[in-house]
């Protein structure tokens, strides 16, 4: 089962000409962009690791596709994303993300279930990609 992360996760993987065009889509709403990646998509990792600077001021999405495969070719095996920020209510509100890379061979997660006080049940969900040896996934685990 792949992991379903951002919009479109339901889809098909999309094409570098479909990314192209969603990041059009972002920049003609005015919507600066970011690209980040990590090896732990838990889904309580919401800050992954940002590849260079947020992308202002550009009116065509050559540029991020340019940073997205930079980004590809350094980290081969990681999770990568888009951001498109909307700063319209005086604040950094996430308008759009998307993967654009996902690692041939997902680690999954572990649901592991306790019972407490009462017969109380508590779930946690923890990623094997926390389990490998550092360096593994091709970083170093920070």
């Amino acid at each position: 089962m792949k992991l379903r992360h951002g919009a479109f996760s339901y889809l098909p993987e999309l094409t570098d000409d479909e990314i192209a065009a969603q990041v059009r889509y972002a920049l003609l709403n005015d919507w600066p962009l970011s690209i980040e990646y990590t090896d732990d998509p838990h889904p309580r990792n919401i800050y992954w690791e940002m590849w260079g600077l947020p992308l202002f001021d550009l009116d065509e999405p050559d540029g991020v596709m340019a940073e997205i495969n930079a980004c590809r070719a350094t980290f081969p095996r990681h999770y990568i994303r888009v951001l498109a920020y909307d700063a319209r209510l005086g604040r950094q509100t996430t308008a759009l993300h998307f993967l654009v890379q996902r690692p041939a061979e997902e680690p999954g997660f572990l649901l592991t279930r306790s019972e407490g006080h009462d017969r109380q049940q508590t779930y946690a969900v923890h990623s094997y990609a926390t389990a490998t040896a550092v360096g593994r996934n091709g970083s170093e685990r920070r």
